[in-house]
């Protein structure tokens, strides 16, 4: 029986790290959190500031992490591998203003579900904030975060120039559930585990 016990307590970690157990919709902060950490990309929305679409509104798919896989693991801070080379970071060097949308439908949970993306059951935030490159006393926690989830990136280009940087959150919207989105607030998100 004892030896029992360790492999339902990791069977209970694949369900969680699957996005199998979500927190309850009134819940809003703990499922934003919960979210973001299940997720491994998002679409980052800047404002353009190439010809011809300068200051329209520009998106683009971005990998992330908010620390290493498994339950309880993640910081909540999305941290990102980026290089001056590619097109929303040059929009960012003239505006850091961004939004970050994540969503349970790259998970199994939507699949498993029947859910559409659109669905609001599954689940998906929206941040509004900042793109900062990280200091050097937080990069090894941001390379932990973003190697952990995406070893192909130790072996991209080095003569790109990547550096590690994070989303600066200020504003929070959850849509999880019939009824419109929720606001939560970026002390209320850092104040709870996933």
């Amino acid at each position: 029986m004892a030896g029992l016990l360790p492999l339902c307590a990791a069977a209970t970690a694949l369900l969680l790290a699957a996005g199998g157990a979500i927190p309850p919709p009134e819940e809003a902060a703990r499922m934003a959190r919960f979210v973001l950490h299940n997720c491994d990309w998002g679409a980052l929305a800047t404002l353009s500031a190439q010809e011809g679409l300068r200051g329209r509104p520009f998106a683009n798919i971005f990998s992330l992490s908010d620390g290493p896989p498994g339950p309880f693991s993640g910081s909540g801070v999305p941290y990102l591998y980026l290089t001056d080379m590619e097109i929303s970071v040059q929009d960012l060097e003239i505006n850091s203003n961004a939004s970050l949308t994540v969503s349970l439908a790259q998970t199994p949970y939507c699949k498993k579900h029947r859910y559409d993306p659109q669905n609001p059951l599954c689940a998906h935030i929206i941040f509004c904030g900042s793109i900062v490159k990280v200091n050097d006393s937080e990069a090894g926690l941001a390379k932990k975060a973003l190697f952990s989830r995406h070893p192909e990136m130790e072996s991209w280009p080095k003569d790109h120039n990547w550096f590690f940087a994070k989303f600066n959150i200020t504003n929070i919207w959850v849509l999880d559930y019939f009824g419109g989105l929720k606001i939560v607030t970026p002390e209320e998100y850092y104040s709870v585990k996933p």
